[in-house]
Parts: structure tokens; C-alpha cells; sequence
């Protein structure tokens, strides 16, 4: 079977790591390698990194030169891969165990080079907020109306080339803009079916709407040099799309 190469981004994340990995590492999908890669943490987060990584070969612990923040980590992750494909999922999300089974099915179906699924937003007690259905497919143009690609979801082949993270507000965003313009077009493995979990905790940046609203403006006059005219139709477009998502 082909490898998935996931990336798990870690800093100060003792209260979730293990979780997280486990879930990865419970793939039926089992040509897995998990790339850990620890932010500096000053906690006990390298420690358990190691710990895991010593009772499965699968693991692969990295450890940042000094705290540089998510996007660093990802592409540290990205650099020190293997397989021929990426996945990402954070060091306090989780996946269903047939998630990348459901989507490597759906991508070799429709012939699609990236992948993506629906997941949901639970607090830090496991109760479900919310339950994000992406649309079946995304091209560069519906990505520009907002994100349907949730990063703890999204798998690509690295046929396409070699996407890196930029350091700015909504990273993740930027990244699956570009690695849908790559690629032409993702796929959604089954929309309806939910493969994973997203934490929600409360004050995290995600939350700040106003801020997120800026980064959303910024990353379309910036990152896509859009004219304001075209920015401002798409910004409408990427409101109405994250007040859906909430209900």
C-alpha cells in the first residue's frame, strides 16, 4: 500500500499528544508514518514523543532548533517525509479509524490528487458544537469563497510538487489554496460521513472572528493579489460560509 506521511505539529500538548497519535497510529490504513515534530516545548511533550516513538517504528520524532511556530513545524514535517502522501492532524485533534482508508478509496476513484472530509467541532468535554459537510468538490475558485478543506482532514500526493506552510493568519488556508491550485481540483470522501474531530477551546485564535475576518482580507489582497473589487465578493462569500459552519 501506499505510505501516508502525517504530520503532527506538538507544543506544550502533554494532555492531548497521546490521544491524538494513537488515533493516527489506529489507521486501518496501516502503511502510516507519523512525523511528531516537537516546537520546543517546555513541558513533558518531547518526552512523550520519545516514549511512544519507542514502542512503534512508525513514529518519527523531531524536534525543532528552537520554538518557530506551526507553519515551521509543518514543513519540518513535510521535509523529513517518506510517503507518498501527506496528512496533517494536530497535536489535539483526532481521526476516525477508516479516515484515510475512506479518502485514499474516494481520491483513486475520482482521480484526484488531494482529498479532503467532513469532521466535527467538539469542546473540551467531547461534546459535539458542530458538524462541518464540505461540498463534494473544490477548485481554486470555490476555495477562494472560503476554506472547505479542514486541515485535520486534508491529504494530498505529493505528485503535485512541494507546498510549504507561510507564517500568516489562516496558514492553513494559504497552504490548501495553493496545493488546490496545484492540483486542479480536491475531492470530498463521502460528505456526509464524518472521519474526524476538531477541539475547539475556548479564546484560541479561531475564535477571534474580527482577527480571522482581517487575516481572510489580508490573504486575498497579499497572498492572492486579488483587487478589491474581487476581494470583496469573495469576503462575502467566505462570511456566509463560516456562519454555516457553526450550525
Amino acid at each position: 500500500m501506499d505510505r501516508v506521511s502525517v504530520v503532527m505539529p506538538a507544543y506544550n500538548a502533554t494532555a492531548t499528544l497521546e490521544a491524538s497519535m494513537r488515533s493516527a497510529l489506529a489507521q486501518t490504513h496501516a502503511e502510516v508514518e507519523l512525523l511528531v515534530v516537537d516546537d520546543r516545548s517546555t513541558d513533558g511533550t518531547w518526552d512523550m514523543i520519545q516514549r511512544l516513538a519507542a514502542g512503534d517504528a512508525r513514529v518519527v520524532p523531531i524536534r525543532q532548533p528552537r520554538n518557530a511556530g506551526v507553519a515551521a513545524a509543518r514543513n519540518a514535517g513535510i521535509e523529513a517525509a517518506t510517503g507518498r502522501y501527506i496528512a496533517f492532524l494536530d497535536s489535539d485533534d483526532r481521526w476516525y479509524p477508516d479516515k484515510l482508508a475512506i479518502q485514499l478509496q474516494a481520491m483513486r476513484g475520482e482521480g484526484a490528487a488531494v482529498g479532503y472530509a467532513a469532521y466535527e467541532r467538539v469542546d473540551e468535554s467531547g461534546r459535539v458544537l458542530s458538524r462541518v459537510r464540505p461540498p463534494a468538490r473544490a477548485d481554486y475558485a470555490r476555495m477562494l469563497k472560503g476554506n472547505c478543506i479542514g486541515n485535520l482532514t486534508g491529504i494530498y500526493d505529493r505528485a503535485i510538487g512541494e507546498p510549504r506552510f507561510t507564517r500568516m493568519g489562516h496558514e492553513d488556508y494559504v497552504f490548501w489554496l495553493q496545493v488546490v491550485r496545484m492540483a486542479g481540483q480536491a475531492v470530498c470522501a463521502s460528505p456526509d460521513r464524518v472521519l474526524a474531530s476538531y477541539l475547539v477551546r475556548p479564546g484560541s485564535l479561531s475564535a477571534n472572528k474580527l482577527r480571522a475576518a482581517r487575516w481572510q482580507w489580508r490573504i486575498y489582497r497579499e497572498s492572492e493579489r486579488l483587487g478589491v473589487v474581487r476581494s470583496g465578493w469573495y469576503f462575502a462569500h467566505y462570511a456566509a460560509q463560516a456562519l454555516h459552519k457553526r450550525f
